[in-house]
């Protein structure tokens, strides 16, 4: 089945062919108009999105060899996500299933990434997937590939949301993941004694707002030097890695206790692409013999291969609804 794909959920645009398990091209636009805002603008980004679709579709299309009517499926994130975005994308993708006569599927992002470990991995079930991005931090088990279940999630920030809010505090530019993991190499982590909301809490939820709100307070009572900054940067990446790995460590044995034992954890979504976090909970979950799954590199932010593997993991013929109207707040699991 060849699968032409969408994602424009936030500030990613993204288009991928791809056939059965082989990705034939990819491309993914990172917009860099909303550095200078520290944050994102959904409606520059809608605009973005509609500036650059075609003029990537037709680089696919004349550097792939395929033509649109070859294509078997046409396929868009349809939530969650900003509106504006999703409905520029969605309605891109709806107009070339109705141009060549093709079926257009709406595709949960949630359940693209979810599912993007399992293009490279082979995933043993009960499987458990932290999903970390910029939007989301949340804690799934997958009985199958069909059956997700949310156990538990941020009650308040995402944890890409806490990064790039902490780096704007910082003086740091966005995205904020990155230069705060870039500046934490020079930091003493143990600088700062920063609080870990729920920490102690027997469940998978999270909070991350009062750390970044102490961070502020720090700030007002400091001065923003590169001393000060690489210190408290590397604390609040300890202090967000510490949570991750206690909640997890605390969830799974609540898990045990109901004889569910989890041998694998999926690590998905932008913020999976931060070495630190990786390495911190490699070293904890490789002494417990389990093993944890990483998508490829370009699956894990958001991006339009995930998407096009979705539609093929969870295809299915009645999916086809070129009325399908995209849902900013769309949930796992919720009827496509």
């Amino acid at each position: 089945m060849l699968i032409f794909a969408c994602e424009t959920s936030c500030d990613e645009t993204s288009l991928c062919l791809m056939k059965g398990s082989k990705i034939i091209k990819h491309l993914i636009f990172s917009q860099e108009i909303h550095n200078k805002f520290g944050g994102i603008v959904p409606e520059l980004a809608s605009r973005a999105h509609l500036e650059k679709l075609q003029e990537m579709a037709q680089i696919i299309f004349n550097t792939s060899d395929i033509h649109p009517e070859e294509i078997d499926v046409f396929a868009a994130t349809c939530g969650p996500g900003l509106i504006g975005s999703l409905l520029v994308g969605s309605t891109f993708m709806k107009s070339l299933s109705i141009s060549y006569n093709k079926p257009f599927v709406p595709v949960n992002h949630l359940e693209g990434h979810i599912l993007s470990t399992s293009f490279n991995n082979e995933i043993l079930f009960p499987h458990l997937v932290l999903l970390l991005t910029g939007g989301h931090t949340q804690v799934y088990m997958m009985k199958d590939t069909k059956n997700i279940e949310l156990l538990g999630e941020s009650v308040d920030d995402a944890i890409g949301e806490a990064f790039d809010k902490t780096a704007k505090l910082l003086g740091l530019q966005y995205p904020g993941g990155l230069e705060i993991e870039k500046i934490s190499k020079d930091g003493d982590e143990k600088y700062f004694d920063l609080p870990k909301p729920m920490i102690n809490e027997k469940n998978f939820n999270f909070s991350f707002s009062g750390i970044k709100t102490h961070v502020s307070l720090l700030v007002k009572k400091n001065i923003l030097n590169r001393k000060f900054v690489s210190n408290l940067a590397a604390s609040f990446q300890k202090t967000i890695t510490d949570i991750i790995i206690k909640k997890l460590l605390s969830g799974l044995d609540i898990l045990n206790q109901r004889e569910v034992h989890i041998k694998s954890i999926s690590i998905v979504g932008g913020v999976s692409n931060n070495m630190y976090i990786k390495n911190r909970l490699e070293n904890i979950f490789d002494k417990k013999e389990i093993k944890l799954y990483y998508p490829i590199k370009e699956m894990m932010s958001d991006n339009a291969a995930m998407i096009a593997w979705a539609c093929i993991k969870n295809y299915r013929e009645d999916k086809n609804d070129i009325f399908f109207k995209p849902q900013a707040r769309m949930k796992v699991n919720e009827k496509l």
